[in-house]
């Protein structure tokens, strides 16, 4: 598997991967498909400032994952929000957990210090949403912060929404610089 920095030329095959996770699941609480061009320009706006990785293998993309702000104030410059999709036939097959170590890499580099992870979860499983997500970040070391109740509808239903958080580096004072993406010497 290679992993590599997302270019705008990506969209479409990122969206491949997306739309799939907007038409059949609650993962996301997105309706509509976005267009290729919106896709593409989201991102050019998120490597304007935070890392976008995609997974290759045998030269096709088979996931993706990327940061965003998790607030627009000032304060929060070092808390970002993480996703992560798959492609839905390379589940499993530890993909998610390679990308998500090499965002948290990146991260630390910028001087990002909590990783949070905004993940939708139902009150008990149906067929569009699991407790998968919250079990995997549990794994890579995520806690629970928080829960809103029934804040998302989707498919005639009510789904939960939880916040998760990670801490990747040390609070101190005077706290480091967020170092922006482009300027990071990646190895």
């Amino acid at each position: 598997m290679n992993l590599r920095t997302a270019t705008p030329d990506d969209a479409e095959e990122l969206l491949g991967i997306y739309s799939y996770y907007v038409m059949n699941t609650a993962i996301t609480f997105e309706y509509e498909v976005p267009s290729v061009s919106e896709f593409r320009e989201r991102i050019a706006n998120t490597l304007k400032k935070f890392p976008y990785i995609v997974a290759e293998e045998k030269g096709k993309i088979v996931g993706y994952a990327y940061a965003s702000p998790f607030k627009a104030r000032a304060a929060y410059e070092h808390s970002i929000e993480t996703s992560i999709y798959v492609a839905k036939d390379a589940r499993q097959q530890g993909i998610g957990s390679a990308l998500l170590a090499r965002l948290e890499e990146i991260l630390k580099k910028q001087n990002v210090l909590n990783v949070n992870a905004c993940i939708a979860v139902p009150e008990e499983e149906d067929e569009y949403l699991t407790f998968g997500s919250v079990k995997f970040h549990e794994a890579k070391g995520y806690s629970l912060v928080g829960t809103f109740h029934k804040c998302g509808y989707k498919f005639d239903r009510w789904y939960n929404m939880v916040w998760m958080e990670k801490m990747v580096g040390e609070h101190r004072s005077p706290a480091p610089k967020v170092v922006p993406f482009p300027e990071l010497r990646l190895n």
